[in-house]
């Protein structure tokens, strides 16, 4: 490999390492200030640069925050798929999928308060067209596994589960408003306590 590649290569490399602290720092600002309040200049100033520098990176804030909600939504479909790919009975789904939220939780925690705080707003901008899409997908997905659980016997018939659909997605989600990862329990243990507590009323058994 000649000498100006592998400069171009470092360079590339340390652009999008760059380029990624400075997401982490645009996500931590606008999960605690709101996108809506949060303007170009405060996020430079949290992360110690320039206002004009950051442009270099993202031509606008909205660019900022459509990477951040796509990069989170990425990583969780594909957690998702695998788990719904893999065949496992509705117990063990359901479990999984809670397992699955809480690790992403763990890893995007204020992306997930974002998307949480702002995805109806930023929804009605063509843009962010996909937060419905998800929004959607995310209901059919958690309607198929609840709906089989009754028509298999597992899950109580005398529950609706559009109700319990909302139900673990408010309670799991919202945890990202207050989970810490350097807090007294790790993300499986919380999601092992969730799914206890949630199966105790919606099983058959």
């Amino acid at each position: 490999m000649s000498a100006r590649r592998r400069d171009s290569q470092s360079t590339a490399a340390a652009r999008a390492g760059r380029r990624a602290e400075l997401l982490a720092t645009a996500a931590e600002v606008f999960a605690s200030r709101g996108y809506a309040a949060t303007t170009v200049r405060e996020v430079a100033d949290a992360a110690d640069i320039l206002g004009g520098s950051l442009y270099y990176h993202f031509d606008s804030k909205e660019a900022m925050v459509d990477e951040i909600l796509s990069v989170f939504l990425a990583d969780m479909w594909s957690a998702y798929d695998k788990v719904i790919a893999s065949g496992l009975g509705v117990r063990e789904t359901f479990e999984a999928l809670i397992t699955e939220s809480f690790r992403c939780i763990e890893r995007y925690r204020p992306a997930v308060v974002i998307y949480q705080n702002e995805s109806k707003h930023l929804a009605t901008i063509p843009r962010f067209s996909y937060l419905v899409d998800t929004q959607r997908r995310f209901r059919e997905m958690w309607l198929s596994v609840l709906d089989r659980g009754v028509t298999d016997g597992i899950l109580r018939a005398d529950l609706d589960t559009g109700l319990i659909y909302r139900f673990i997605r408010d309670t799991v989600w919202l945890a990202a408003s207050w989970y810490r990862s350097d807090g007294p329990l790790p993300a499986e243990e919380i999601a092992r306590q969730y799914i206890a507590m949630v199966l105790e009323g919606i099983l058959t058994t």
